[in-house]
């Protein structure tokens, strides 16, 4: 039975949040000044005790803000776990603290084997060093010789497809260049543990299969890997089990099929969500909305309905090659197609200026079964620094008959309903 390569008890991290508030009487324009000036040059001041400085203390709130508590999990060597959760659950949290990058507040952590982390772009490169002195520096970090690194070069390179660049500083790279190094240095050096956050998102579609091809090979060599996605799909079919964050807390473990198909039918059964504005990024959904066919919001839809799919969303500066899409899977995670904006009008990938959009689509049901569907809806720019996924709706879709006598029972199994006209040929036509 293999041993566990990780442990993890009772793990919490708490953050402190400040508030601004009105302190004793208020006030003064000339300290809100002040402290404004402060903030921006040397941080909000703080006595020696660690605490907020007098002059402050007035003006601000603390908070306690726990992203983790109380979680507890063992994985095994060789095991390829999933961890999923919505926007602000823990997820980046928890991979930061097994990373050893912040200290735990609380609880404690146990990890055996050299660990390798991929949590976002550029992590761990010298941005005045060159991709090949990055690829060894990263190796060095790994405890690795330098002939091990020699032996894995070329590999490296070749899948990183940046040969041209190899020699020039990686401050230089595009986001993209950033993280197909960053994954294949990660993934070609051989740590006993590797962990992946959500920045395979940023890469283009291409790229994304290769990566998963790439980690499933890691995995069928018997290495272990923590992996941080949105994308359910590639959870269920990359990983052997599952764990469950939902605001700080390890809200269920198992077996992969069967956390995700929990996790999705937790989707809040609304017909439109809105999302706080936040100013960073490129662009950012502020609202998705489903309709039926007359136009009104609904969760709820009729085998062979249309169902609409609305995405409000923002772009803060001038932008090419934007698209906004949309994914359906099934109740389990199953990934069954996806639609972009650029489909059928490559025209949208010119240049957008800033300001608010409205996109819509309309998804054709005629050729599924009733049950659960799921719906997340994207925004893409290249560069990586504007992709925003949110896994937004859960709609069910019913049927009063038999598509195929048109009369109630009889109901065909499976999740395609397809209708395949047949022929009859004569006797001896297989002889």
């Amino acid at each position: 039975m293999s041993s566990a390569i990780i442990t993890v008890d009772n793990l919490g991290k708490k953050y402190e949040i400040l508030h601004q508030g009105e302190g004793r009487g208020g006030t003064t324009l000339r300290e809100a000044m002040t402290l404004k000036a402060k903030s921006l040059f040397r941080g909000v001041p703080r006595g020696n005790n660690g605490h907020l400085a007098a002059e402050s203390a007035a003006s601000f709130k603390r908070e306690d803000f726990w992203a983790l508590r109380n979680v507890s999990f063992e994985v095994k060597e060789g095991e390829v776990l999933g961890i999923i959760g919505r926007n602000g659950a823990g997820k980046s949290t928890l991979l930061k603290v097994l990373s050893r990058i912040t200290e735990p507040t609380e609880g404690r952590v146990a990890i055996h084997g050299r660990v390798a982390s991929l949590l976002e772009v550029g992590t761990g490169f010298h941005p005045e060093l060159t991709g090949r002195e990055n690829i060894y520096l990263n190796g060095a970090i790994l405890g690795m010789k330098r002939a091990e690194i020699k032996r894995k070069f070329d590999e490296i390179v070749a899948f990183a497809e940046v040969e041209k660049f190899l020699d020039t500083p990686v401050k230089r790279y595009s986001s993209g260049m950033y993280v197909r190094l960053a994954f294949a240095v990660a993934a070609h050096l051989e740590p006993e543990l590797l962990i992946v956050d959500e920045v395979l998102a940023v890469g283009d579609v291409t790229f994304q299969k290769k990566c998963l091809g790439k980690l499933k090979s890691v995995a069928n060599e018997g290495r272990t890997i923590l992996f941080v996605s949105h994308n359910i799909g590639a959870i269920n079919t990359l990983c052997t089990s599952a764990i469950w964050l939902d605001q700080g807390l390890l809200r269920s473990s198992g077996s992969t099929l069967d956390i995700t198909k929990e996790y999705l039918s937790s989707t809040p059964s609304k017909s439109r969500i809105d999302f706080l504005l936040s100013t960073t990024g490129k662009g950012q959904i502020l609202a998705a909305e489903l309709r039926a066919t007359d136009g009104t919001p609904s969760i709820s839809f009729a085998c062979g309905d249309e169902v609409a799919v609305l995405v409000r969303f923002i772009l803060h500066q001038r932008v090419r090659d934007c698209h906004v899409g949309c994914v359906v899977t099934t109740s389990d995670g199953f990934h069954l197609f996806s639609s972009a904006d650029n489909d059928a009008n490559p025209e949208m990938l010119d240049t957008r200026e800033p300001g608010e959009y409205v996109a819509k689509v309309g998804l054709p049901t005629s050729f599924l079964n009733e049950g659960m569907y799921h719906i997340a809806v994207s925004l893409g720019i290249p560069g990586g620094e504007g992709f925003d996924r949110r896994d937004v709706f859960s709609f069910s879709l019913y049927d009063g008959a038999d598509r195929r006598t048109g009369k109630e029972g009889s109901r065909r199994a499976g999740v395609l309903v397809l209708q395949i006209p047949w022929k009859y040929l004569p006797p001896d036509s297989m002889k």
